[in-house]
């Protein structure tokens, strides 16, 4: 499976860091990691909420990257506005183990 991530400048340094092949652990009022379904939703958010905000350094990043299907499909797809506004909650607890099925590198698109 194919997900996306909306980063800040902070977060895709630390994703840098790594060498592009993990997210950095949540922040602890950050109880979900939610990667989304679609590009589209990712650009949205990128836009309309990382490049508006100092928290992000007014910058947004669109990540992408490819995850093993059998691991993943564990998450429910939750649908949170309109029908492409999809994304997983994986528990901030089990980010580690999600970076550990992420299949090659992460990308930024």
């Amino acid at each position: 499976m194919i997900l996306y991530r909306p980063v800040g400048q902070a977060e895709y340094d630390l994703i840098a860091a790594s060498g592009f092949t993990a997210y950095p652990p949540r922040l602890p009022e950050q109880p979900i990691f939610y990667p989304v379904l679609n590009a589209r939703y990712a650009r949205e958010i990128a836009e309309k909420w990382n490049r508006r905000y100092p928290d992000s350094q007014y910058t947004g990043y669109v990540t992408s990257f490819e995850i093993d299907d059998g691991y993943v499909s564990q998450f429910l797809v939750h649908t949170v506005g309109a029908s492409y506004h999809q994304e997983l909650w994986i528990p901030a607890e089990e980010l580690e183990k999600f970076n550990a099925h992420i299949i090659g590198t992460i990308q930024i698109i």
